[in-house]
């Protein structure tokens, strides 16, 4: 395969990657990339409630095969939008080495499989930044959960108010008895049994037959790594997350209460390396004017899960 910039047709090229993202964004800028780096490849692993795709981006064919995702949770759309940036700037890196046969970014490409799928939740990520999709069958049952109101900016879980991170079969039901929600809501409620919402499963099928050596979930708030479960963490896990606590500047967590997240079902079923990553300070969505502090200091997260 040739690792190049396709450079004859630059009437789709991307004018940038820094801006929030809807799902029709997404996808246009995805196609975009896939023509500019003919060398990356484009996958649909599922479809949401509405049928809108979740799009896996697979870059590299190395024998280390990392994954990593965003925008679980609506409001932390911003997440999309710095992986979005990692992305187009990893790939124009790649192209701009692939003459270096031994070192820099084409040997990373060339020992390393990407799995990124930047946006697990598209139809709640369309809610919170465009308002009740034209899908008359939801209206109603958005309107109520959200108190009549028609700002969704708060808004975490899928467009049937269920909160993704809460699907997994890692002692859901203990978050199931906890949860205040006891019904569909905008965050929180874990659903009346593990993976029943169709996002939630797409990410457990490729999970499953992917094999991946590690995994990265990119949330936000709070400038913490978690990376711990239940002791089930390898030891390497200390390794990697030392790092990244280095170079980012955020703290590692190894053990937080909490259950029946991607990452929780993950490290709990394979006992490897799976760190969430809450980018950013603040309150939930936070501004997009903090993309560039957020992207400055959790870059360093995005290359050395791919090196080390």
């Amino acid at each position: 395969m040739t690792i190049q910039k396709n450079t004859e047709d630059n009437n789709g090229n991307l004018s940038h990657t820094k801006k929030p993202y809807s799902s029709d964004e997404l996808y246009d800028d995805l196609a975009k990339l896939e023509n500019m780096y003919p060398f990356i490849k484009r996958n649909i692993i599922g479809y949401s409630v509405l049928g809108k795709p979740i799009v896996e981006v697979m870059i590299g064919n190395g024998p280390k095969k990392i994954h990593m995702n965003g925008s679980f949770h609506a409001n932390e759309w911003i997440t999309t939008s710095i992986m979005m940036h990692w992305l187009h700037e990893y790939l124009e890196l790649v192209s701009k080495n692939s003459s270096d046969k031994e070192q820099g970014m084409i040997a990373l490409y060339k020992n390393t499989s990407l799995s990124f799928v930047p946006m697990v939740n598209p139809d709640g990520v369309d809610l919170v930044l465009n308002g009740i999709p034209d899908v008359t069958e939801y209206e109603a049952a958005l309107l109520q959960m959200n108190d009549l109101s028609i700002d969704f900016s708060q808004w975490k879980a899928n467009i049937r108010g269920i909160d993704l991170n809460n699907q997994y079969p890692v002692n859901w039901e203990i978050e199931k008895q906890r949860k205040i929600p006891k019904a569909p809501a905008p965050r929180d409620y874990p659903g009346d049994a593990p993976l029943t919402e169709p996002e939630a499963i797409a990410l457990a099928e490729l999970v499953e037959k992917a094999n991946f050596d590690r995994v990265l979930a990119f949330h936000t708030q709070g400038e913490e790594i978690y990376w711990g479960y239940l002791r089930k963490e390898p030891e390497e896990a200390e390794h990697i997350v030392k790092e990244f606590e280095k170079l980012s500047g955020y703290k590692a967590v190894r053990d937080i209460d909490s259950h029946a997240g991607f990452r929780d079902w993950y490290v709990n079923k394979w006992r490897k390396p799976g760190f969430t990553i809450e980018l950013g300070n603040g309150v939930n969505p936070l501004p997009f004017d903090q993309f560039d502090e957020i992207y400055k200091k959790s870059k360093g997260i995005f290359y050395s899960a791919l090196y080390m």
